[in-house]
């Protein structure tokens, strides 16, 4: 493990549905507030508020507006519930860092730059024609094509260069290396 350590996955800041959801709401329980406090201090209550509570009290559950309304209440509200509990930085890598440095700065490397730098090393490799890097969270895939060497030789060549390739990233968690040799087709 070398000291490093196992920093969690980055999460996103989300400040702009937040800040919308908060300003919708804001605004609507303060037009609230102000239309009960006024019905409360004798003024009449405002038109909006006695239009939707006819419309409620007329309108059957089962029409169209009403099912609507609330399929699209439900799915804002799944969003906002999904938003809540997920990272949303699928795509950053987290780096691992000095357990013992208080001012370590929390580094991450982004899949897409992952890839390339793998691909570049397994591109080195003698007899690969060509490579396919995939980068999941848990998993990296490569599958190459070779060309005049040995298919097992080129393997037990991609895999090493490969883990060396992940260990010189420095990645928090380690992910597993699937590499896959065959011939072109013809």
């Amino acid at each position: 493990m070398n000291g490093l350590g196992r920093p969690g996955r980055f999460w996103s800041a989300r400040r702009v549905p937040a800040g919308l959801t908060a300003l919708v709401l804001l605004g609507a329980l303060g037009l609230l507030l102000y239309d009960i406090v006024s019905e409360r201090t004798g003024h009449p209550v405002m038109e909006w508020r006695r239009w939707l509570a006819e419309q409620l009290a007329t309108r059957p559950l089962h029409d169209g507006w009403i099912v609507g309304i609330a399929v699209a209440l439900i799915v804002i509200g799944a969003w906002m519930v999904a938003l809540a509990l997920t990272p949303g930085l699928r795509g950053l890598l987290p780096m691992g860092h000095d357990e013992n440095d208080a001012d370590a700065i929390r580094a991450g490397i982004d899949r897409t730059a992952v890839r390339l730098v793998l691909r570049d090393r397994a591109m080195a490799v003698p007899g690969v024609r060509a490579v396919r890097v995939d980068v999941g969270r848990r998993r990296i895939r490569a599958r190459a094509q070779a060309h005049f060497r040995d298919l097992d030789e080129v393997r037990a060549d991609l895999l090493t260069a490969l883990g060396d390739g992940i260990r010189q990233l420095g990645l928090a968690r380690r992910p597993g290396l699937s590499v896959r040799v065959r011939r072109p087709a013809r």
